[in-house]
């Protein structure tokens, strides 16, 4: 069965998971870096970039692995796409990550600005999405084709979609590290009023890596809603 999901997202101790002051040279915000230390290392990051046999290979790297199985169709948040903010300029920023992005899928971006499809190498397409969370999640199921729907960030992205309970399993990695500021993940959620647990703890070389995810009762909830609606 397809699932919702976010996916080897790092949060620091104090419940941070992007650093303040986003720049083109701060893309993770600042102090943030500290906060994916676990990723940076692992065989999968780099062979992302190029790197043959290079990196470790223990049980952060497997969840790194793991977090890109079966993913059909991303969403990610404007911040998550690039610093520009407000009405496009033009059509010259096309993501953080050169020309071929590591999505290799459909991704579908939230902004209040519209922007034709952006076809990149390696199979990624961008479309820009101006009719929320909702419309995006659904082109994202359909693109996906039956596997699953990775929700990408940023934070503010994430938190919307967990308060419309429409996230079904969230990876996070936290390490020990103090941010003190920032974007907080957790600041004014109830999770689980919003019918989510921590399943499962793993405990890997650089992070803990915490599963939480959504009760059955509160998924019927949703479909009967749904139901009633139709």
């Amino acid at each position: 069965m397809s699932k919702v999901r976010v996916a080897a997202f790092g949060v620091s101790l104090d419940g941070f998971s992007a650093g303040p002051n986003q720049s083109l040279e701060n893309p993770l915000g600042v102090g943030f870096p500290e906060v994916m230390g676990w990723f940076f290392p692992t065989r999968f990051f780099k062979s992302m970039h190029g790197g043959q046999g290079d990196g470790e290979a223990g049980v952060d790297n497997s969840m790194a692995e793991k977090s890109f199985e079966n993913v059909g169709a991303w969403i990610l948040g404007r911040n998550m796409f690039g610093p520009v903010r407000g009405p496009w300029p033009d059509e010259n920023w096309k993501g953080w990550w050169g020309d071929e992005p590591p999505y290799h899928c459909q991704a579908f971006v939230l902004t209040h600005h519209a922007r034709p499809v952006l076809r990149m190498k390696g199979g990624t397409d961008f479309h820009f999405v101006t009719d929320g969370i909702h419309a995006a999640l659904e082109g994202a199921k359909q693109a996906a084709g039956g596997r699953d729907v990775r929700i990408g960030g940023g934070v503010a992205t994430v938190r919307q979609y967990l308060q419309a309970r429409l996230i079904d399993e969230l990876h996070l990695a936290q390490r020990p590290t103090l941010l003190g500021r920032g974007e907080n993940l957790f600041a004014g959620l109830d999770l689980p009023s919003l019918g989510y647990q921590c399943t499962d703890r793993i405990a890997g070389e650089r992070a803990t890596h915490l599963i939480l995810r959504r009760s059955q009762a509160v998924v019927k909830e949703r479909i009967s809603e749904t139901a009633q609606v139709r």
